[in-house]
């Protein structure tokens, strides 16, 4: 019997060692290549039945017709989010599917790592005692007991990080499309509008999905809004704030600051190595010169459990689609997530 053929884009050596873990039980033939997969590189999926790519490969009506061409017949994403794919495009050509959740505890509980930084200036202590200044002054924070937290967004994610704050006793302010009322009567929380949370949160996180609506939701007017000296918090989407104007409100105070595990450009910089390079992107370059901004390469989801149950459902979900099942984890463009469920069939043979 033929094995069914994986080649990997953007691989790196973890990606290879929990995938190889994990194909113990599946026995697929895999190719790892450590390029972007991009209307150049989609050349070498030729002969292949399976593309794994990641959050910055670009997957445009272009590379789909590529793969479409090469034999390709499914796209696995080994990765929640999928904005970087033509979904348009793929409709009725290739199937794609993704990674709905792996761990929401890593990516809350480093959301948590980058306000506790912030808030005590770990991060700034630790090059000076290397220094051998033990001095603590400007290393002032604050309690977070009875501070109100905003967490803009409570799917998993968003409702892991309001039990972990919770914990520190801090109030919770929550915004969602689709507010959960029994859950917030459940844990003592309240869900507002965004005008409100803005105006009386501390600290504010982001856990909502990039969509035409939540683009560059925090910008000029909603910094405005916010209380003076507020913390925010970026684990989510990149392109959910609009840096240029992050960097205003750095500049005057009115944000006091931002811990930012994705950024909008990140697609040139994140997950490799340019220590002996130039940073060329001027936004990028600025808001590194800033004291109180921590920014960490998208590594929310960085743990060895996420990693396990991302390689485990993308071989899972390959399984399914050679088996001839029902996807679970299949997105498209024409169906609703309600409306496959209803119809527990492929969105298209």
């Amino acid at each position: 019997m033929k094995k069914t053929k994986i080649i990997f884009f953007d691989s790196k050596p973890y990606d290879k060692c929990f995938f190889e873990g994990a194909n113990k039980n599946y026995g697929y033939e895999i190719k790892y290549y450590k390029g972007h997969l991009n209307s150049e590189t989609a050349l070498f999926t030729d002969g292949y039945d399976v593309v794994c790519a990641f959050v910055n490969d670009v997957i445009d009506k272009n590379v789909i017709n590529i793969l479409e061409k090469n034999g390709v017949k499914l796209i696995a994403l080994r990765c929640a989010g999928y904005n970087n794919v033509d979904l348009k495009a793929a409709y009725g050509t290739i199937h794609v599917v993704r990674v709905p959740g792996y761990s929401p505890y890593a990516v809350a509980e480093h959301a948590v790592a980058l306000m506790l930084s912030l808030n005590r200036k770990t991060h700034r202590a630790y090059y000076r005692t290397r220094d051998g200044n033990f001095s603590i002054n400007g290393l002032l924070g604050f309690d977070m007991y009875r501070t109100i937290a905003g967490v803009i967004g409570t799917g998993k994610i968003g409702k892991c990080l309001i039990d972990i704050l919770k914990g520190f006793g801090m109030g919770i302010l929550a915004y969602d499309t689709h507010a959960d009322e029994k859950y917030a009567l459940k844990k003592g929380i309240e869900f507002v509008s965004l005008q409100k949370l803005y105006a009386e949160s501390d600290i504010i996180s982001l856990h909502c999905p990039l969509t035409r609506e939540t683009h560059r939701l925090i910008n000029k007017e909603s910094i405005s809004q916010m209380k003076k000296g507020v913390m925010i918090i970026n684990t989510g989407r990149g392109d959910l704030v609009n840096t240029k104007d992050l960097i205003k409100g750095l500049k005057t105070g009115q944000i006091g600051s931002a811990g930012l595990d994705v950024y909008e450009e990140e697609s040139d910089y994140f997950f490799e190595d340019f220590s002996s390079s130039m940073i060329s992107d001027d936004v990028l370059a600025r808001l590194m010169t800033f004291p109180n901004v921590l920014i960490t390469s998208h590594q929310g989801f960085f743990t060895k459990e996420a990693l396990s149950n991302i390689a485990s459902t993308t071989l899972d979900n390959i399984k399914e689609f050679f088996d001839g099942g029902y996807l679970k984890n299949e997105i498209c463009y024409k169906c609703a997530k309600e409306c496959r469920k209803k119809q527990n069939k492929r969105c298209f043979n």
